[in-house]
């Protein structure tokens, strides 16, 4: 039998429950190792074919990062309020639990991007993986800061004033960047989405440029607590003459998909994409 992670934030009723739920429906088909969701890397030796993860989008971008020197597939069941990008529910583990551990299992490849922090200083390189996006933040005291963008071989760049830019993987295109009015682009789309938030130009729209591009955010002017944050966890503080490189990282996120679900009723469902006015009857 195939060997499966259950990991659940215990600490929250619904994950729980959720994860007490579904432990039979695993058991029956692998044998079940339990771990806490965390941020503390997996003890040595531990061996695994696929991991399920219980909790929201949150939970499941966090053990994303934590697991992703593993190489296994996860499968991601939603205990959160909106569950866009973990697929499962408990019923849907169960109704497709031969297909999720047979030996080969539908997946999804979602693709990572490496962030890494050069510092004007000399200090060692700072360095994360995201999969929604990393934001460049003004932070407090929240006034506005200054960068140049440059995109691969642009070596001029363009200079921005505002609050910020959002650097967001076609998964994340639907998250932050969505809010700042970003487009949403599908996942197997292989681009990388760059959205201003609230540029002082009104000729600074988003843009998508391919994945093989190396994106880099060089800053001029930053705010005490201006940073970079990936996935909205984890901050990477940045100083004047900083810059902060983004490039498509070499390996991508396996997540189990369900049969069930279908991007486009998935964005309709949870995102109401598309949805019509509401007319007075």
């Amino acid at each position: 039998m195939p060997t499966a992670l259950l990991i659940a934030n215990r600490d929250k009723p619904e994950a729980a429950r959720t994860a007490a739920a579904i432990r039979p429906v695993i058991a029956r088909h692998a044998q079940v190792l339990d771990v806490d969701a965390g941020d503390q890397p997996l003890a040595a030796g531990t061996a695994f074919d696929l991991a399920v993860v219980v909790g929201g989008d949150g939970t499941l971008i966090g053990q994303t990062r934590r697991l992703e020197a593993f190489g296994r597939p996860i499968v991601g069941i939603n205990a959160g309020r909106l569950g866009f990008l973990a697929e499962f529910d408990a019923g849907d583990l169960e109704r497709h639990a031969d297909v999720v551990f047979a030996a080969k299992p539908p997946l999804r490849a979602r693709m990572l991007l490496s962030v890494e922090v050069v510092h004007a200083d000399g200090c060692p390189p700072a360095r994360g993986l995201a999969i929604n996006d990393a934001v460049l933040t003004a932070g407090a005291p929240h006034r506005m800061i200054d960068m140049v963008l440059a995109v691969d071989d642009d070596e001029q760049g363009v200079e921005i004033t505002g609050d910020g830019v959002i650097v967001a993987t076609p998964t994340g295109s639907t998250a932050y960047s969505a809010s700042a009015g970003g487009p949403i682009v599908h996942p197997d789309v292989a681009g990388i989405t760059i959205t201003p938030i609230c540029a002082q130009s009104l000729a600074f729209r988003p843009v998508v440029v391919s994945a093989a591009e190396t994106i880099t955010l060089t800053m001029r002017r930053v705010n005490e607590g201006t940073c970079v944050v990936l996935d909205g966890q984890l901050p990477l503080p940045l100083r004047a003459g900083d810059r902060v490189r983004v490039v498509q990282h070499d390996r991508k996120a396996l997540f189990v998909s369900n049969p069930s679900n279908r991007y486009w009723d998935a964005l309709r469902a949870k995102m109401r994409w598309a949805a019509p006015p509401s007319y007075r009857v």
